[in-house]
């Protein structure tokens, strides 16, 4: 339907997740449970490898949580659905790679969706913000977050004081991967898409799970239960047949042929 939130496509192994809700692609409750049941049927769906996250119009990715349904009733305690807030920040086991395509204005609760994605691609006219401080609240998972994918002072400058970047200062401070023109920002987000998805997809999950789950371990905690397949992934992927694929691609001086098994 034209006025749905939410509007998603597949091509291929790759689902795109469009925020459409003018003016700003602001998320309310019921936003935020569509996106986690669009993010969970991706999770399990075996023929979805890749997602990309991006919002509609050229203004704004995400204006974060919808501040006019909070002063209409919806509780900042309320029910976000299975995802938590946008459907990504606190649904399990999210091993696929996403990809975020920042196509205006990216703050408070877009900024930590947007950070939630693996690869962040930003166009020349984007600006990333805390701005909680401005309203009276704190920015909760920006709070955990941020200064764990920038530096300390930048990530605590932004949220003490709510100061802006543009897209030049994000890339600078690592916050985003690169930045293109806004009129080729759609064509290179799916063109890394693309290339992720004809890649092994076993491998990405046990990336992702290695990633997430080694954050607070030490090194060599960690190591060990990758080397002894403690990792779910790490075991399903050493006993699947794109294990013994990759082997046999190279020694043949073939392309692999994933089928993610």
């Amino acid at each position: 339907m034209s006025n749905d939130p939410i509007k998603t496509r597949v091509d291929g192994h790759i689902l795109e997740v469009t925020l459409d809700r003018p003016k700003a692609n602001a998320i309310d409750l019921a936003t935020s449970r569509i996106m986690g049941e669009i993010f969970a049927d991706f999770r399990g769906n075996d023929d979805l490898r890749v997602a990309i996250i991006t919002g509609a119009g050229d203004k704004f990715f995400c204006a974060g949580w919808d501040l006019k349904a909070a002063a209409d009733g919806d509780a900042v305690d309320g029910d976000y659905g299975v995802g938590g807030f946008g459907g990504m920040q606190e649904l399990p086991n999210l091993n696929k790679p996403i990809i975020c395509g920042v196509n205006g204005i990216c703050c408070g609760g877009g900024l930590e969706i947007a950070i939630c994605a693996d690869i962040i691609v930003a166009a020349e006219h984007a600006t990333f913000a805390m701005p909680e401080i401005h309203s009276g609240t704190v920015a909760d998972a920006g709070s955990i977050k941020l200064p764990k994918r920038i530096p300390y002072h930048i990530a605590m400058d932004m949220l003490l004081t709510g100061r802006w970047l543009d897209a030049e200062e994000a890339a600078r401070w690592g916050m985003i991967n690169e930045v293109t023109p806004a009129n080729n920002l759609n064509d290179r987000v799916w063109e890394i898409a693309r290339m992720i998805a004809s890649g092994p997809p076993l491998v990405y999950a046990a990336i992702k799970e290695v990633v997430r789950e080694s954050e607070d371990m030490k090194f060599q905690d960690a190591l060990s239960k990758i080397t002894k397949s403690e990792f779910p992934t790490v075991a399903k992927l050493y006993t699947s047949e794109d294990q013994l694929e990759g082997a046999l691609a190279f020694a043949e001086k073939r392309d692999p042929v994933w089928k993610g098994r």
